[in-house]
């Protein structure tokens, strides 16, 4: 009798913290946007910065760039160093004279 009032309480003790864990809001597993996306669209201008903008920023406020175009455009400025000019776009692969054409407005170098 002690045994089965034993294992009772244990259960109870148990399925009690079980749902006490289960109930708890989920901590946010999707990462926080980073400062530099944030300061990568200039507030007044309205314009991405090619040189701080990350690949997502790139991808979501740019015309004709998806996440293909928008990885190399930061694999080629890690690689050569931050954009010295808007038309300096065309020589990262895959980013073509009509994609510049089209988002030129849009861009900077801030």
């Amino acid at each position: 009798m002690r045994t089965s009032y034993l294992a009772s309480l244990v259960f109870a003790l148990l399925a009690g913290t079980s749902l006490a864990v289960n109930a708890m809001p989920a901590a946010s597993t999707s990462p926080s946007t980073p400062l530099a996306a944030t300061a990568a669209i200039s507030e007044q201008s309205g314009k991405v910065s090619i040189n701080s903008a990350n690949a997502e920023t790139l991808q979501k406020e740019l015309n004709g760039v998806g996440t293909a175009k928008a990885a190399a455009i930061v694999a080629y400025r890690d690689e050569n160093g931050a954009f010295t000019s808007v038309d300096e776009l065309i020589e990262v692969k895959g980013i073509g004279k009509a994609i510049l054409d089209k988002n030129r407005d849009k861009l900077s170098l801030d």
